[in-house]
């Protein structure tokens, strides 16, 4: 016996990976298929009779266009939209808004939406990963152009010095010595760490308390730290005095940018099913590290992992970098967002064992 056509047709929609909703003149939602549900995270039932206002209360720019369809009899799409479902949640989606008459002479609106959050951050993470290697690649040529000068120049030093009879010309001689050690460790500092990776069991809130301990210590006064830890989490593998000097880096940044008067937080979450490097991870840990200083100056957003890039005139702009690079060699990553009063920095862990990434 066959199928009817409207069982049928809803076999189909429930077996999209599309987010398909309909919506009566009043934007209020009637039908929804399983794809739905999973995007705004509520059951049909919650969805049904609740008007699209309700369920994205702060953004009207993607409302608007909706409406402007129903009145108009014609289709509208729109890209890479944000939409707040919660507090917590912001997703990025690309929709198209198709009205259809038919029902007792009513006009719905199917809408159509796809998240994209995943393929924006793919490309994202492309670029930085190919910049990021680009100016790695960079350095490494420029250290070993600097580096081996420098090894001449300290060494003609020291034999000058051995020989100057005059001893109130030998504080010249050790000046040059003292500038070119100066400068080879600054180069080796711009490098990050160069030892191999240690393999080893890692408590990830072991690590972020003896940064805050660390933090707390050097601000005593005027700083606020807040914790807000996912007991579950199991034990990593990976480098605890390398995580410990980029968790370190990125805490100390935060709070210089807010002058050492502000807060603080510390926040650890699983995560799900996360891309890195093109390699699909079922699970892997989320450090965030929040502040409510003035933010990162739009101007250095581009670049800021790079060496050599910072927005304090005392700065070195190698805290970052380094910081990047360490992640990397475990095989994760650092990403921010940031605006005035909250910036949030955020580190992907995976929890397998850290490869030989150089």
């Amino acid at each position: 016996m066959a199928m009817p056509s409207e069982a049928r047709a809803q076999r189909i929609l429930d077996s999209l990976n599309t987010a398909i909703l309909t919506c009566d003149r009043d934007l209020k939602v009637v039908s929804a298929n399983p794809a739905g549900e999973a995007l705004f995270g509520v059951s049909t039932n919650h969805l049904l009779r609740r008007s699209l206002s309700d369920l994205c209360p702060n953004d009207r720019r993607a409302i608007a266009p909706l409406r402007n369809a129903l009145e108009t009899g014609q289709p509208v799409t729109a890209h890479a939209m944000r939409l707040t479902l919660s507090p917590e949640l912001t997703i990025t989606v690309d929709y198209t808004a198709t009205p259809v008459s038919g029902w007792n002479d009513d006009v719905r609106l199917i809408l159509e939406l796809i998240r994209v959050d995943r393929f924006l951050r793919l490309a994202r993470e492309d670029s930085l990963l190919d910049s990021y290697a680009a100016g790695r690649a960079v350095l490494r040529g420029l250290a070993h152009e600097i580096k081996n000068p420098l090894g001449g120049l300290r060494g003609a030093a020291q034999l000058l010095d051995r020989e100057l009879p005059n001893r109130g010309y030998r504080e010249y001689t050790r000046i040059i010595i003292h500038e070119a050690d100066r400068l080879r460790n600054l180069v080796d500092r711009m490098m990050g760490p160069r030892q191999p990776l240690k393999s080893e069991a890692v408590n990830i809130h072991e690590v972020l308390e003896h940064v805050r301990r660390l933090v707390q210590a050097e601000n005593p006064e005027g700083l606020i730290l807040l914790r807000d830890y996912d007991p579950s989490l199991p034990d990593l593998k990976g480098d605890r005095e390398q995580l410990i000097q980029a968790i370190l880096n990125v805490a100390r940044n935060a709070v210089e940018a807010m002058d050492g008067r502000g807060r603080l937080e510390l926040r650890t979450r699983v995560k799900r099913f996360v891309t890195i490097d093109h390699v699909r991870h079922r699970r892997v840990i989320h450090i965030e590290i929040a502040d409510d200083g003035p933010g990162v100056p739009e101007e250095l957003r581009a670049q800021i992992f790079y060496p050599l890039v910072t927005g304090r005139a005392d700065g070195t702009g190698l805290g970052l970098s380094i910081a990047q690079d360490i992640l990397g060699r475990h095989g994760g990553m650092i990403e921010f967002t940031s605006e005035p009063g909250a910036t949030r920095f955020s580190f992907y862990l995976p929890f397998n064992k850290p490869g030989n990434r150089t």
